[in-house]
Formats: C-alpha cells, structure tokens, sequence
C-alpha cells in the first residue's frame, strides 16, 4: 500500500481511469459483436447502422485514448472487409 500522499491519490485516480477505459473498451466489443452478427445476418440496412455504431465507438475510444487510433483504424477495416465480402458478393 502506499504510503505518501501523492501516492494515495495516484493510486485512487488510476482506478477510476482504469474502470472508466474497462466501460469504454466494454462499448466498442459490444458494438463489433453486434456488426459482426448484423453483417453474418444478411440484412444490409441493419449491418450498415451497425457499422456505423461500431466506427463512432471505435472513433470515440481512439479519441479518449484508451486504444490506439491505428488500432481503431484496423478494426474499421477488418469490419468494412467483413461487411464487403458478406454483402457486397450477393448482387
């Protein structure tokens, strides 16, 4: 346990900041697992909203720092690549 004052309030900040970063990164699993079964689905309309829910919270986090915005960026794509080899191959 600490024991200087600042590193009190270090450690009690740091479990705020960690539980805040498990709620966002939580979000973002969230919103890709639900895209990922909008898009296996087969409806477009609802894969597409879907999508877009899952790049604003992947957008957000990256935003926040609590991924990186590269990773962010790769999750997007992987995503977009799912959604075009799923929907796109059907016309």
């Amino acid at each position: 346990m600490p024991i200087l004052k600042s590193s009190k309030k270090r450690m009690r900040t740091s479990e705020k900041r960690r539980l805040q970063n498990q709620m966002v990164r939580s979000r973002v699993k969230t919103y890709l697992k639900k895209a990922r079964i909008a898009v296996d689905s087969g409806d477009e309309k609802s894969a597409t909203e879907a999508l877009q829910e899952a790049y604003s919270a992947l957008d957000a986090a990256a935003r926040k720092g609590v991924i990186h915005r590269k990773t962010a960026a790769r999750k997007k794509s992987r995503l977009a690549r799912h959604f075009n080899r799923r929907l796109s191959s059907r016309e």
